[in-house]
């Protein structure tokens, strides 16, 4: 079933735009993980190939434009999980099936190997990245917990957005397109869906072309 997505941020389609020195992103873990993880391409969970090429071609661009790049410490939790999973897919499309717990304990030569990829990974993050400030209490859970009736993000994601708002940060790179949801940020992506639909609701903008000025 497609996704019937609301567009109430602004949405920039990466694959024409080019980053600014005077951008401010923070980037969502799944571009980190197609940038730094070694593996990120072979992957045999269910992507489209446009992932592991886009956005770290776009990130790289970033970078030599001198824009501002953020990550969460809290994004380490999703990478790591993210890595470990990949590399379970990939030893079970040679070996068979196991489960999540199986491959963690059963399989402790692999544990190494796990270990060096999320570590390879979330080193390259802190080079790339300054750090943002994130205090889980319950002020930062209760404003949470206020967004989740009306922006349609996940348990994390809801952590994220809150730490960026309190950062002063509106620049999201993401290709989940849960982010559109949220009003008066900025969401650069290159999830074909979620551009198409910014497209038809009058949400996607175009950098290039400078805004007209009323008369």
């Amino acid at each position: 079933m497609a996704v019937n997505y609301t567009i109430v941020a602004d949405v920039v389609d990466i694959r024409s735009d080019i980053p600014k020195p005077s951008d401010t992103f923070w980037v969502d873990t799944n571009v980190w993980y197609w940038m730094t993880y070694t593996k990120a391409s072979v992957s045999v969970s269910p992507y489209s190939g446009y992932q592991a090429r886009i956005y770290p071609a776009y990130m790289r661009k970033a970078l030599s434009n001198k824009s501002k790049l953020h990550h969460i410490a809290l994004s380490l939790s999703e990478l790591s999980h993210l890595i470990e999973k990949t590399e379970r897919e990939i030893y079970e499309k040679a070996n068979g099936p196991v489960k999540p717990k199986e491959f963690r304990h059963n399989l402790p030569h692999l544990r190494k190997d796990v270990y060096d990829e999320v570590n390879l990974a979330w080193t390259q993050v802190k080079s790339m990245a300054s750090e943002l400030d994130i205090t889980i209490d319950s002020t930062l859970s209760d404003k949470a917990l206020d967004r989740f009736e009306t922006q349609l993000l996940d348990g994390y994601d809801l952590f994220m957005i809150e730490t960026m708002n309190r950062a002063g940060i509106l620049q999201v790179v993401t290709d989940d397109g849960d982010y559109v949801t949220v009003p008066g940020i900025q969401v650069f992506t290159a999830n074909g869906n979620v551009i198409k639909a910014a497209h038809a609701q009058g949400k996607l903008i175009d950098r290039s072309v400078a805004p007209t000025l009323a008369p």
